[in-house]
């Protein structure tokens, strides 16, 4: 009897220690799911200009890399990441991947990556997107704008004030409404201060071919142009190159570029000089836009479906620090007050050519 009552007791014992146990996991289980949710992973892809582009795509990602950093994350999977994409083809491909890597938020960077962006967030509506530069009506879908057309009425006033030829240029990628703000705006800066001068509009047709960049540039500074602003991502690259190489050809070329998107000031340097044959940059903050967008979903308060604009009164656009190097402080003070003029609201920048028309009309 006494071994059928021990018997007992180790089985009573033994099922209790497995419901005790049972309970214990029961109480662990809540933690475990609390630190899983408490984890943040995010990732972006790129448009063809790529991460190096030294422009638009870059910017993103400098942004994202400061996040991620910020906030303890890994580079990859479970982290903070990117893809690049070769070709348009890519977009959605990437996109997907990104999905299937179960990442928190997916950035698309650009206008290009409209109709991916539309069309992984209709076949995915519990992930959450992001696109850059484009308005994408979805509720699990947020938006980044900018008003490019401010920033570039500023390095207008730059270009305007600082040509000796009156002839300054504007390199465009494609010909599409968006980089339409950059040159309307551009055109009226330069107008708003200096009537005389003429600004001629090329575009390349895309935004990664450098060498169609460099061809545009030599042409236009062949024909008397000082300064090219230019809004071609990647090709842009080009503007650069022809402007670099002219330099070291006759160091007393007095040629400019203007930079776009990030501060380019580095891009326009000339091997064995401390010189640069940047003039400017207009910023346009993506990386402060992608890095804030991701702080707020992280936070819980992604703002899906609504689209976030970025203009020179939420420091969104801007010129670059670094314009003090090439530009003289009168300059620069003349460059601050048509800056509150427009933040005030007593100058509208125009976004489009017709726009563009009416603005120089009322000078």
């Amino acid at each position: 009897m006494k071994k059928k009552r021990f018997g007992l007791s180790m089985s009573l014992l033994l099922t209790a220690g497995m419901l005790l146990g049972g309970c214990g996991q029961a109480k662990e289980e809540p933690k475990k799911e609390e630190g899983k949710a408490s984890e943040f992973s995010v990732a972006m892809v790129t448009d063809v200009g790529g991460i190096d582009d030294k422009s638009f795509n870059q910017s993103a990602w400098e942004g994202l890399q400061k996040f991620g950093e910020e906030n303890g994350l890994k580079k990859g999977k479970g982290g903070y990441d990117y893809l690049q994409s070769q070709s348009d083809a890519d977009y959605a491909t990437n996109l997907n991947k990104l999905v299937r890597n179960d990442f928190d938020l997916i950035f698309g960077i650009g206008f290009l990556m409209t109709d991916a962006i539309t069309e992984i967030a209709d076949q995915k509506p519990d992930n959450k997107f992001a696109i850059v530069d484009s308005v994408v009506e979805k509720p699990n879908v947020a938006s980044i704008t900018f008003k490019e057309h401010e920033g570039s009425f500023l390095v207008g006033v730059v270009a305007g004030l600082m040509t000796k030829t009156n002839k300054i240029g504007f390199v465009g990628g494609m010909e599409i409404p968006l980089i339409e703000k950059f040159e309307s705006g551009f055109r009226a800066g330069v107008k708003a201060v200096n009537p005389k001068a003429t600004v001629e509009v090329q575009y390349a047709g895309a935004f990664d071919k450098a060498d169609k960049g460099k061809a545009i540039a030599s042409s236009m500074y062949a024909s008397g142009i000082d300064v090219i602003y230019h809004a071609a991502g990647a090709t842009g690259n080009g503007v650069f190159s022809e402007a670099i190489d002219l330099k070291k050809q006759d160091p007393n070329k007095e040629i400019w570029v203007i930079g776009v998107d990030r501060d380019q000031y580095e891009e326009g340097k000339v091997p064995g000089t401390d010189k640069s044959v940047t003039l400017t940059s207009m910023v346009k903050r993506v990386d402060v836009a992608v890095y804030d967008l991701a702080t707020k979903t992280k936070d819980g308060n992604f703002p899906g479906g609504q689209a976030v604009e970025y203009g020179l009164k939420e420091d969104g656009v801007g010129i670059a620090p670094t314009t003090k190097n090439n530009v003289p402080e009168d300059v620069l003070k003349k460059v601050d007050e048509w800056k509150q003029k427009i933040i005030n609201g007593e100058v509208k920048v125009p976004t489009t050519r017709d726009e563009y028309k009416q603005f120089e009309a009322s000078l």
